[in-house]
């Protein structure tokens, strides 16, 4: 599986990456974009199986990544990791296209579950 880990922070690419290695996916394919342009790109080049994107992110967020990655007609798997967790969001993520979202602070077993649940 070839996961693609969206934040502006380094920070957290290097949390997820590492409860990535932790949840038992450390033989996966894992790459990273440090914003949403960088991500698109990455998305159309090299098709990865699941985004981990964060919500806030300067430029562009998240959720307005989501947006321009279905219009292009874009499927791939998408799953929010942010500190955002309020009802209206989790709603507006599930009718943008969102499999799930895993609050920040999260375990490796959140999301283990998170893909787990995604990908089946």
């Amino acid at each position: 599986m070839k996961f693609l880990i969206v934040d502006d922070s380094k920070a957290m690419r290097n949390i997820v990456r590492r409860s990535l290695r932790q949840a038992g996916y450390g033989d996966h394919t894992v790459e990273e974009a440090s914003n949403a342009k960088e991500a698109c790109d990455l998305i159309m080049s090299h098709e990865p199986d699941l985004v981990l994107c964060d919500w806030n992110m300067p430029s562009m967020t998240g959720i307005e990544l989501l947006g321009v990655i279905r219009e292009s007609g874009s499927q791939v798997k998408f799953i929010f990791v942010t500190s955002e967790s309020s009802v209206p969001i989790r709603h507006q993520a599930a009718m943008a296209g969102a499999s799930c979202l895993v609050t920040k602070p999260f375990t490796p077993e959140d999301l283990q579950t998170a893909i787990a649940r995604t990908m089946a």
